[in-house]
This record gives structure tokens, sequence and C-alpha cells, in this order.
């Protein structure tokens, strides 16, 4: 069907907060939709929980991988078996507010702009406040996501029936923001939807909070993917360190 909506989540032991996330997109209000989950070699019960949901709701799909290889490539493989008009990224420990999915495709169908992406909640592991919302702005431009990715995974929403497929750049962090910007090289602007329509969840040891971690690969990432010269990547890395930096700071 036209709005058709295909969900990608990669998975890896993430039996504590699969139930949560899982009622979360049967909670939708718009129920055309296919979930892909990638299981990673999960150690857990992530994959005996996922296949209990299977077998009551059709719309879910699991593929379970024997070696892990990491969120990009389990990624790609969701979106290289996607179906649906839209495309939309939930991470298996994330969740969405009811109308997520609904808001989106009446935004795009509302402004024209086939890459829309929405504010959240800031939370803990527990569910509990730990930093402000996070209200995107309006609009995102290719340089925008260069120094700062605004665009979160958990709301990002793409009409890939007219900005055609794309795939994740195969690097260990950053490569949500390889592909939000593939896209960007193809259109102005990406639509930032001011509503809190979902829940990022916020844990201890996750990779995207170590932002001394994360140096390294973003100037990797300037330098090696997008090939940006030396002082080109040193301007968007200053930016990049000072928006963090103010991003989290309540």
């Amino acid at each position: 069907m036209n709005d058709l909506v295909s969900i990608v989540t990669p998975v890896f032991n993430a039996a504590d907060f699969l139930e949560q996330t899982i009622a979360s997109v049967q909670s939708q209000t718009h129920v055309n939709w296919e979930w892909i989950l990638i299981d990673d070699a999960s150690s857990d019960q992530s994959v005996t929980i996922i296949q209990a949901h299977q077998k009551k709701d059709p719309r879910i799909h699991l593929i379970t991988l024997k070696a892990n290889v990491g969120s990009a490539q389990t990624r790609n493989l969701g979106i290289e078996k996607a179906s649906g008009k839209y495309l939309t990224f939930l991470d298996a420990d994330d969740l969405w507010l009811p109308h997520f999915i609904q808001t989106s495709i009446q935004t795009i169908q509302q402004t024209n702009i086939p890459f829309v992406f929405a504010s959240y909640h800031r939370l803990n592991e527990q569910l509990e406040p730990l930093y402000s919302d996070f209200i995107v702005p309006n609009k995102v431009t290719y340089t925008d996501i260069l120094k700062s990715n605004s665009i979160s995974c958990l709301t990002a929403f793409v009409d890939v029936q007219t900005l055609g497929k794309k795939f994740m750049p195969n690097v260990r962090k950053r490569q949500d923001m390889g592909l939000w910007l593939q896209y960007l090289k193809e259109i102005p602007y990406a639509y930032g939807i001011a509503e809190v329509l979902a829940i990022y969840r916020i844990r201890k040891n996750s990779l995207s909070r170590n932002k001394k971690a994360l140096l390294a690969s973003q100037w990797y990432y300037y330098r090696k993917v997008e090939k940006l010269s030396f002082l080109a990547s040193a301007y968007y890395m200053t930016h990049w360190m000072v928006r963090g930096f103010l991003k989290y700071r309540n």
C-alpha cells in the first residue's frame, strides 16, 4: 500500500527494554507498518522476546545474524529488506509516542518535503527525566548536520519512494549522520517537527554519550568519508564540539 511504513531496528542484548519498545510501535495510530528487527548475535533473551510477539503480529519480521557485525550493517540489511513508501528507524531501547508515524506522514504531505524529523524527550534507563526535551530546529541543511547532528535516528522519517534508498556508511560511529548527509546533498533541507514525538533512552554506557571517544570518529568521518579538507574539517569539528556541549548541559 502507498502509505506502508518500514521500520528498521538493530537489536543487540536489548531484552531489558524490548517489551516497552514493541508496545510503543504497536500503539501507533497509523497501523500500516512493517517492522524489520535484525538481531546482531545477541546473547540474552532478545530473540525469544521478539519471536513471541512475531507469532501474534505478522507485521513484525525478525532477521537473526550468527555473528555480530555492528549497527551500520544491521541497519543497512533492514533498509535493503524494506518495502514501504516511508522508511524510519528505532533503536531497541527507544520509544515512540502514539502519533509519531501519523504526524510524520502528515508533515511530509503538508510540506511536500520528503525528509522530516521530530523533537524528543531525553530520559534515563528508568524513563525518568535526565535532560530537558530536545526541540529540533525547523529545518537543517547539509552544512548544519556537519556542525551538529540534530536529526536523531529515532525520529528520522524519509519518503524513500521519492528519494530512493540509500545506505549508511560502514563505520562504527556516526553512520546515521552519514545517511542524512547523503539525502541532504540532494534536497535543500530536512524539515523539523517541533512537537515531541519520541523518547530517547540515554543509557549509562551509551556509545553516543561518550563524547571523548567520538572525537576521533567525527574527525575520521569528515576527512575519510566526506573527504573534507583539513581546514573545513577543523571548522566543522569546532562547531560540533561546542554544540555537543550545549546539547547536554541541561
